[in-house]
């Protein structure tokens, strides 16, 4: 499943996409507020950046791996007395090269995502979410944050 880190995804380890422009063809990014209708917001905010760079033609598989990964992090990565900052605690980054695509949600929590084995429980209702992401992206991982904000970032990658 996931692995923990990519050469590839290096500036990533900062929780923002790369500033430089030969480095990533278009990045987009958008912060998330700490409920569960931000799941729908981080679809259309990805709807409309896939049509934006005319990359819409794998926008179900990308957009059922943002839905996982974000309602991920609201569940499991916000404390409880999550404060309602200026600064909301998850952030979505979409970026995208000639032939690859990534996304990646940054949440305050440093608690490695749990992939639950799908032998474990077939029948369950919820906890295929990393599953999901492992069987539709190209690849998946997560990292912890380096210096503020703390968190982890987990990433997605699509070929294009």
């Amino acid at each position: 499943m996931g692995t923990n880190g990519s050469t590839m995804l290096e500036p990533l380890r900062q929780g923002l996409p790369p500033m430089e422009p030969t480095a990533v063809s278009s990045a987009a990014s958008c912060a998330l507020p700490a409920r569960y209708e931000a799941v729908g917001e981080a679809r259309r905010f990805t709807r409309r950046t896939l049509d934006d760079w005319d990359t819409a033609e794998r926008f179900d598989d990308i957009c059922l791996v943002v839905s996982e990964l974000v309602t991920n992090s609201l569940r499991h990565a916000l404390p409880s007395d999550v404060p309602r900052a200026d600064d909301p605690p998850v952030r979505l980054h979409l970026m995208r090269w000639a032939s690859r695509l990534v996304c990646a949600v940054r949440d305050p929590s440093e608690e490695s995502p749990i992939a639950r084995d799908e032998v474990d429980d077939c029948a369950a209702e919820s906890g295929r979410g990393l599953f999901l992401v492992d069987s539709f992206s190209d690849g998946w991982g997560w990292h912890p944050l380096a210096g503020a904000p703390t968190g982890k970032v987990v990433w997605a990658m699509f070929r294009l």
